[in-house]
């Protein structure tokens, strides 16, 4: 199965393209959460962040920084970022969602459920992830 994106970055698939540099791409999300939200993908294949090589992260982020000014001087007052590796990701291509904010846009926690900590939770999580670090 061809990777959607993999089909726009080879020019096989149509997209409204708003960054094309050679080791990274930007479009218009087809679903957008507010209009201006942009995708950013790096050109190879990559299914998630992990997966992308250490000289190429420098540069992904690069590009992200300047989208996220780029909504800023369009108009936003922020911008909300995110990255999904693997679980609702729905194209297995690591792909970058800058979304254009402003005050009293109606997004709120981004459909995130919340949690708490029991007791002693929160310092064996961290214990836990710092043994994998």
């Amino acid at each position: 199965m061809t990777c959607v994106f993999c089909a726009i970055i080879a020019g096989e698939s149509e997209a409204h393209v708003v960054l094309d540099e050679p080791a990274v791409m930007a479009f218009l999300d087809t679903r957008p959460v507010f209009k201006g939200h942009v995708l950013l993908v790096p050109r190879e294949h990559h299914a998630t962040l992990p997966d992308l090589p250490a000289e190429q992260r420098d540069g992904f982020l690069e590009a992200a920084q300047r989208l996220c000014a780029a909504v800023v001087e369009l108009g936003a007052q922020g911008s909300f970022v995110a990255i999904n590796n693997t679980v609702s990701q729905s194209v297995p291509h690591l792909h970058l969602h800058v979304v254009p904010r402003t005050k009293g846009d109606g997004l709120r926690g981004f459909f995130w459920p919340r949690v708490k900590y029991a007791d002693g939770e929160a310092e064996e999580h961290a214990a836990r992830l710092r043994s994998v670090l």
